[in-house]
């Protein structure tokens, strides 16, 4: 039996219509995502009223454990792409309830929430407090997290949510790239924040909801995978966070599946899809001389390949990179590149995903969904509470 039509259901007219887009997005979704650059600057005076410099008259940590889950965990994994791959020491990210058993007091355990109340952060940051930790705390002021990093009086940095996690990603990155600069765990001057912050600014402008589609990078790339299957892959670290957090978006904000990966691994499993169900075989390049086959099995769907591309690549990367979109359209998947602004890796990622942010909350209104409600999350929680 076939899948349902989605691209039978994309209204493209919605996007054009300022009114109709506005009433779509009930949550003010849209305003949440233009909102990045104001929350770099706000970030900046939270982090140092609350006390960061301190951290600079402490000893290098063993290594950086980031504890988070959604729409918080992933600035751990930004933290990790800022620092690089020179960076004196490992930075990972913990997604659950346990700390990896190696972590004792030499390290350094950042829990990040953007609600102060997330059920598994608070579990590990209170089992990082047992095993003797250093710890930072960034969330919700007045919630059991800051009460928490009272108690063991650790750091703790206040966050505004300007309305979902998801979209407060630099009200919570920000801090945790300021405790690596005062550790000298990473080189991010002021400078470097403001000039992202610009960077932010001139995007939100390019995708403002009153921009026609043909000149809005952002409702252009929602119209562009409307439909299709997005395989988004990253050609670098940085730009493979860049790739999970279009992913973990497109699930969020458009209620919409995606498959994400990174060069040159993507080119060791992901890239065999290129032949099958939806690649070569829904555009029917195999027996595209025989009419009258039955289509009934046929996917309504096809992949759509999204490329961000890092302005980092290995030189291996570079040549995989261009083999593989040659092997995508040669198969008639569709292809979409997009590379990253600016110098500083904080610049590159944040314009990378700034433009995927505003892709997904468009792709959601283009298919007649509030990009701002999670109800399946809703709905668990409550399963389980």
């Amino acid at each position: 039996m076939s899948g349902p039509d989605v691209g039978a259901r994309v209204n493209a007219g919605v996007l054009e219509d300022f009114e109709a887009l506005t009433a779509a997005d009930p949550g003010e979704m849209l305003r949440q995502v233009a909102s990045s650059a104001a929350q770099i600057r706000e970030a900046q005076l939270m982090t140092a009223e609350a006390g960061i410099a301190r951290l600079a008259g402490e000893s290098r940590p063993r290594a950086v454990v980031v504890v988070g889950m959604g729409g918080s965990a992933i600035s751990g994994d930004v933290l990790a792409a800022v620092a690089g791959p020179g960076c004196p020491v490992p930075i990972m990210t913990v997604r659950g309830y346990q700390l990896p058993g190696w972590v004792g007091a030499a390290d350094l355990v950042i829990a990040v929430s953007c609600s102060g109340g997330t059920e598994e952060t608070l579990a590990v940051a209170a089992e990082a407090i047992r095993r003797g930790c250093r710890l930072l705390c960034v969330g919700a002021a007045d919630s059991p997290l800051a009460a928490l990093a009272a108690q063991v009086k650790a750091v703790f940095v206040p966050v505004r949510s300007v309305g979902q996690p998801r979209a407060t990603l630099w009200g919570l990155t920000v801090p945790l790239i300021l405790a690596a600069r005062e550790l000298g765990l990473t080189e991010a001057p002021d400078e470097v924040f403001e000039a992202t912050a610009s960077r932010l600014e001139d995007i939100s402008n390019r995708c403002r909801p009153s921009s026609e589609s043909f000149l809005n990078p952002g409702k252009q790339l929602a119209l562009d995978l409307a439909g299709a299957v997005p395989m988004v892959w990253g050609t670098s670290a940085l730009a493979g966070v860049a790739a999970y957090r279009f992913a973990c978006q497109c699930n969020e904000n458009a209620k919409y599946p995606a498959v994400w990966g990174e060069l040159p691994e993507a080119d060791h499993n992901q890239v065999v899809a290129f032949d099958g169900f939806f690649g070569r075989l829904a555009g029917g390049s195999q027996d595209g001389g025989d009419f009258f086959r039955d289509r009934s099995e046929e996917p309504d769907s096809r992949l759509h390949l999204l490329v961000l591309r890092d302005t980092r690549e290995h030189s291996q990367v570079i040549k995989r990179r261009e083999a593989s979109v040659e092997l995508a359209r040669m198969r008639g998947v569709p292809v979409t590149e997009i590379t990253a602004e600016g110098d500083h890796p904080l610049e590159r990622i944040a314009t990378l995903i700034a433009l995927v942010d505003y892709a997904t909350v468009y792709l959601a209104i283009a298919l007649g969904v509030d990009p701002t409600p999670v109800s399946a999350i809703q709905e668990l929680k409550a399963r389980i509470a």
